[in-house]
């Protein structure tokens, strides 16, 4: 009868508490009305800590964890732009900076040369290294070798994709991609091209037999269409990068060719070169493409499902859809966008599963948003512990939390005129905490009526939540949880 009694005394608690995920915003403003400034929040919008930058972002900021624990020890991560680049067109950076929690400098990263221009995202890896998406710049004669037929570009050049993995020495330092030093693996889609017009080329063979190197002569290489009406070799576009550590493999989007790739980050930088070695036997070759199979000459139109996508990454193990991708489609229907979720055809052995001469599946996505959703540029979306999804429409810099079913329980838009919010993410509590005991919320390695207290606090709003209140450990902490803890203290199982 007491817990009886206790239950119907939290529950109107739980009511003063939305469904939205309790954990922390990170996020950069750029364009016309941004503020060089990345802001770390808490879900009731206060801020936490803040990075003044000397650039403008490229894409998102990244929070690396430091093995000593505790948020203020972590570092961030910080793509953005460098002064003058040397290719001109959406998502431009030129240079990574790492910074620690007070904001100092720990580490430059230059990659604007005459050869390569990084650009959009980066992708951090858990040892602290970061792989840097960057064109790759080909001439005339470098393209003819490889089939290209043409580009249609005043300058006669192809800008390509090549991926760099950085190993910072957080010293205060500052490199360049000029001498290579710092790079520790490599790999270029210049390697891994087909074409079917010039039998004298090694290159050569049936396109849809090979969907795991790329067409050289699909789709554009720039126009006169860039920013300001220049003209620029912008081939494959890539604006978005993730890591699987479980996999060790590497997931990217294509805007200007509308497909998702994956490929084998096991690999040395040689292999990455070839067409063998790695975890997947397949060196740096595609071991899934995703959203355009008319690319390799399969499928059909009802095949091609992503247009102008950005964003893409896989949603962790412990999260609701674990496994599966998750993407921001912004072209999905005309100028209408949608976020979607694909099962991948993963098999045990880290390969994808490709029957026939089908294109790659599924034929479909698993789970979709799109109530309201529009955005030219970037964007993203992120699954979030409790099953919500974390969505960014980069170009109203509005940022929203919807439930499974599609509920809105969270909505910002930055306060500012042509602002842009390329992509927010928000990170767990535990995300940076050291390791805590279930139930004691208050840190004193002892379960009593004050871990109570102070759980009430956080259900009411009045505390940060912590990971230890999360008794149930669904994402959340609300009335279960304190009622849990309840049941812990007086030895009710």
């Amino acid at each position: 009868m007491k817990l009886s009694k206790i239950s119907i005394l939290f529950v109107s608690f739980s009511l003063l508490v939305a469904n939205v995920y309790q954990g922390y915003m990170l996020y950069t403003p750029g364009g016309g009305g941004g503020s060089n400034t990345t802001f770390y929040k808490d879900w009731q919008g206060n801020t936490i800590n803040t990075w003044s930058h000397s650039n403008g972002p490229a894409s998102m900021p990244y929070l690396l964890p430091s093995s000593d624990g505790g948020v203020e020890n972590s570092l961030l991560y910080y793509p953005c732009r460098s002064n003058n680049p040397s290719m001109d067109t959406g998502g431009v950076g030129g240079k990574v900076v790492i910074y620690n929690w007070d904001g100092d400098i720990l580490y430059t990263y230059n990659i604007d040369s005459n050869d390569y221009n990084h650009h959009h995202d980066i992708a951090v890896l858990p040892n602290g290294n970061f792989i840097v998406v960057a064109w790759e710049r080909l001439y005339s004669s470098e393209w003819q070798a490889l089939g290209r037929q043409s580009v249609n570009n005043n300058l006669n050049q192809m800008w390509m994709t090549a991926f760099f993995e950085i190993q910072p020495t957080l010293d205060g330092r500052t490199e360049s991609i000029d001498n290579f030093d710092a790079v520790v693996w490599e790999w270029h889609i210049k390697d891994h091209l087909i074409q079917d017009v010039d039998p004298s080329l090694d290159n050569y063979g049936i396109i849809s037999e090979h969907p795991e190197l790329f067409d050289i002569n699909c789709g554009s290489a720039g126009s006169n269409g860039g920013p300001g009406g220049q003209s620029n070799g912008d081939w494959i576009h890539v604006n978005a990068l993730d890591y699987n550590e479980d996999l060790d493999q590497l997931v990217f989007s294509s805007r200007h060719q509308g497909e998702i790739f994956i490929i084998d980050h096991s690999t040395t930088t040689e292999e990455a070169a070839s067409h063998s070695g790695g975890n997947s036997g397949k060196g740096g070759d595609f071991l899934y493409r995703w959203g355009g199979p008319n690319n390799y000459d399969r499928g059909n139109n009802a095949d091609n499902i992503l247009s102008a996508q950005h964003g893409v990454n896989w949603i962790p193990e412990g999260y609701p859809g674990a496994g599966n991708l998750i993407l921001f489609n912004n072209e999905h229907s005309g100028n209408n966008a949608a976020v979607l979720e694909i099962v991948t055809p993963l098999q045990e052995d880290g390969s994808y599963e490709l029957i026939g001469n089908q294109p790659y599946g599924p034929d479909s996505w698993t789970w979709i948003y799109n109530n309201n959703l529009s955005s030219p540029m970037q964007s993203g979306a992120f699954r979030l512990p409790n099953g919500n999804t974390f969505i960014t429409e980069a170009a109203d810099a509005q940022i929203t939390e919807v439930t499974s079913s599609g509920q809105i329980v969270y909505s910002y838009s930055y306060p500012s005129n042509n602002a842009i919010i390329a992509r927010a993410s928000k990170y767990a509590p535990e995300f940076f905490d050291s390791p805590y005991m279930l139930g004691d919320v208050n840190g004193d390695e002892t379960i009593d009526i004050l871990d109570v207290v102070q759980a009430v606090n956080i259900v009411l709003g009045s505390m940060n939540p912590t990971p230890a209140a999360d008794l149930n450990e669904d994402g959340i902490v609300n009335v279960l949880d304190v009622i849990q803890l309840i049941n812990v203290i007086i030895g009710v199982n």
